[in-house]
């Protein structure tokens, strides 16, 4: 546990560093805000609380830049510290290969932790910085919301390490990096809708809907985030919450998944593969 910490700080620190910590802080707080604000108007239509707009809005960025923000910093977790020879140096300790992994990974989410809470935190203190009337349940909502971001992030962390540890080369990574974001944030769900415009209900049962849904990692976080309440009824997104059998702790669990899968491959690829 020792090794771990101590290879979870050095990512830290060097992060730091590489002012990589307060980039993506104030790049997640600078959206963050922004859509605070310009967000606010729908309040007076739907009649739904200020901080469940935020939610939504937060909830569809988050889709779109975590996971690209996870992916940048964990790509060349891997191969980037063996083409610098750097991982001969570490692995000189005696540090096993899957602490390496696990330290790597703690350091990586303990980013993308400070930076998502004290970035959407600030969205949420201006709100109530301004006098808006939030209730409890939109409170937990906003807690609930951060938290499924981390889970969201360590997820596409963890498919990074799983791309660093296959090749061979940075710039391999980083172009599948950015292959899989496309895939899964884009492509995926285009070709899904398609499938379903294309079958209008004929073949393709519930079940297999929801199976579908589980084999993206963004569509977990958009039915776990998006799919009851306040957020449901701003995003469209109840009615498909509710013709689904996908409760929110299987989603919970998925996404769990989707971390604990690909970063087990990444260790035993990694622990397997010759320096």
């Amino acid at each position: 546990m020792k090794n771990i910490l101590i290879l979870a700080r050095k990512e830290v620190q060097e992060a730091l560093r590489n002012r990589w910590v307060l980039a993506t802080t104030l790049l997640l707080a600078a959206l963050a805000l922004t859509l605070t604000f310009l967000g606010s108007a729908p309040t007076g239509i739907v009649a739904v609380g200020p901080l469940d707009v935020v939610i939504v809005s937060l909830s569809s960025l988050t889709i779109f830049l975590v996971p690209l923000i996870a992916l940048l910093i964990s790509h060349d977790a891997i191969v980037g510290e063996m083409e610098r020879g750097t991982m001969l140096l570490l692995l000189s300790y005696p540090v096993g290969r899957w602490q390496v992994i696990i330290g790597k990974f703690v350091g990586h989410v303990a980013i993308l932790s400070f930076a998502t809470l004290l970035g959407y935190g600030a969205a949420a203190a201006a709100l109530a910085a301004t006098g808006a009337s939030i209730d409890a349940a939109s409170w937990w909502a906003f807690l609930f919301m951060i938290g499924a971001s981390v889970m969201l992030g360590a997820g596409f962390i963890a498919i990074g390490y799983l791309v660093s540890a296959l090749v061979r080369e940075r710039g391999t990574a980083g172009g599948i990096a950015i292959g899989a974001w496309l895939l899964f944030v884009l492509i995926y769900d285009m070709a899904l809708l398609g499938v379903l415009v294309v079958d209008q209900g004929r073949n393709l049962s519930g079940g297999l809907l929801d199976t579908l849904l589980l084999l993206n990692p963004t569509d977990v976080y958009r039915l776990l985030n998006l799919g009851s309440g306040s957020a449901g009824l701003l995003s469209g997104m109840g009615g498909i919450a509710q013709s689904s059998a996908l409760t929110p702790a299987i989603l919970v669990a998925a996404l769990a998944g989707w971390t604990i899968i690909p970063l087990a491959m990444a260790t035993v690829v990694f622990s397997r593969r010759e320096l």
